[in-house]
């Protein structure tokens, strides 16, 4: 928990901003998604999911369309986490 009492919507979730890369990797392993679906479903090859992963920032667009393909909400969980 952080000092304002709210549960971290992830367990990779450090202090400070969330890293959205490992936050979509994170869904992607609890709902047992395969990279290469997930890769096929964004319309890219797989190298470029792990530089999702890798990243602590996406655009919003981007974020839209892995919330609609992965059907999880990561506006809503960044907004409990600030």
């Amino acid at each position: 928990m952080r000092g304002n009492g709210r549960q971290k919507p992830y367990k990779n979730m450090q202090e400070g901003n969330p890293h959205i890369g490992e936050l979509i990797k994170e869904v992607v392993a609890r709902k047992g998604i395969r990279t290469t679906w997930f890769a096929e479903q964004l319309g890219c090859h797989r190298n470029n999911v792990y530089l999702i992963y890798s990243r602590p920032w996406i655009d919003t667009e981007t974020l839209m369309k892995i919330s609609r393909i992965l059907e999880h909400n990561f506006f809503e969980d960044l907004s409990k986490w600030y």
